[in-house]
């Protein structure tokens, strides 16, 4: 399986003179708690990005969820949504689904980082009666944090972002090493981030403070303003895979795996091994060993796949396919 980063759809422009902070890009995190924010201040104090809380479970939005998320964009700063993990009420996917549908949807527009998947301990022990770990094995726990990710990645395109502690999620994940590919936001108030979870090399946000001198909890992005902006819109991405069938039949199959649809991809090929092609898909043209192939637009989360059929020379030895589709290179092989 390849991997081909494209141009992505929504362009972003550059921002002159970023602020760096010692310990990077700062930002906010806000909540219904913090009610009305004077955005501009934030701007003006340095804060280049900020997290707002959006859900908790599936029955509670935040009230002020739309006017701090408008606010923010508004005054210039790259903004996500959060939800707040009830896991011990409804499962991982039906959170995730009322998250997408209450603010938590990801969009290109260059300005939106992808939504934050909150874990942390459970703060309402004495009404629900649970552990800091909602009442969840540790099994239990990585199971539901899977069914949120997941569903969340069908729904927007995006790894969600996950906040948590490190001692939070030694205890109640057993210190799983199951999300690495996922941006962490690690809450860790003090001097510096300090041992981060079992997975993860580096983090990409920091939580410092719950107060400071800008409205609501201290951050820091560990990266430039250019790379923050990148995570508010990466490149689009193409799978590309095959299998051989047999000497005879081929499959290749180029699929958007990424947050943006793809358009105009190129796929050409090659036979090997004294093969030639005489049967190929739709949209697909072939003349003896060569193989063309234009694919108008792959919408996100969708595939297109190709079979070819093939006339080996010979009866014995290697055959095969090289295919080539944008940067990426795949060779398929039957015996």
């Amino acid at each position: 399986m390849k991997r081909l980063l494209l141009v992505a759809v929504a362009a972003v422009a550059g921002m002159a003179g970023p602020a760096q902070a010692a310990s990077g890009v700062p930002g906010v995190d806000v909540s219904n708690w913090t009610a009305e924010v004077d955005w501009p201040a934030v701007a003006s104090g340095g804060g280049k990005f900020a997290f707002v809380l959006a859900t908790e479970g599936v029955d509670f939005r935040s009230t002020h969820f739309t006017s701090q998320y408008d606010g923010a964009a508004a005054a210039g700063l790259v903004r996500g949504a959060y939800h707040f993990a009830q896991p011990h009420e409804s499962g991982g996917a039906a959170q995730a689904d009322y998250f997408v549908q209450n603010g938590g949807a990801w969009t290109g527009d260059g300005m939106t980082l992808p939504g934050v998947l909150d874990l942390e301990d459970n703060p309402y022990k004495e009404r629900n009666g649970k552990n800091s770990c909602y009442g969840l094995t540790a099994k239990d726990m990585v199971a539901w944090i899977k069914d949120f990710t997941k569903k969340y990645r069908q729904r927007t395109g995006r790894n969600a972002i996950i906040y948590t502690t490190t001692s939070w999620w030694r205890t109640c994940t057993g210190d799983s090493a199951s999300f690495k590919a996922h941006p962490l936001w690690i809450a860790r108030w003090g001097a510096d981030p300090g041992e981060l979870p079992k997975g993860w090399e580096k983090h990409t946000f920091w939580q410092s403070a719950e107060k400071g001198t800008l409205a609501g909890g201290q951050n820091a992005f560990n990266g430039t303003e250019a790379d923050l902006k990148a995570l508010a819109n990466p490149p689009a991405e193409v799978t590309v895979s095959g299998k051989a069938r047999s000497r005879k039949s081929f499959t290749l199959t180029v699929a958007n795996t990424g947050p943006h649809p793809v358009t105009n991809v190129k796929v050409s090929g090659r036979t090997f091994g004294g093969m030639r092609v005489v049967k190929a898909t739709s949209g697909c043209t072939f003349s003896g060993t060569a193989i063309r192939c234009a694919i108008p637009e792959i919408a996100r989360g969708q595939k297109r796949t190709f079979t070819f059929a093939t006339k080996p020379s010979r009866s014995k030895g290697v055959v095969g396919i090289r295919f080539t589709v944008g940067s990426a290179e795949l060779e398929l092989r039957a015996r």
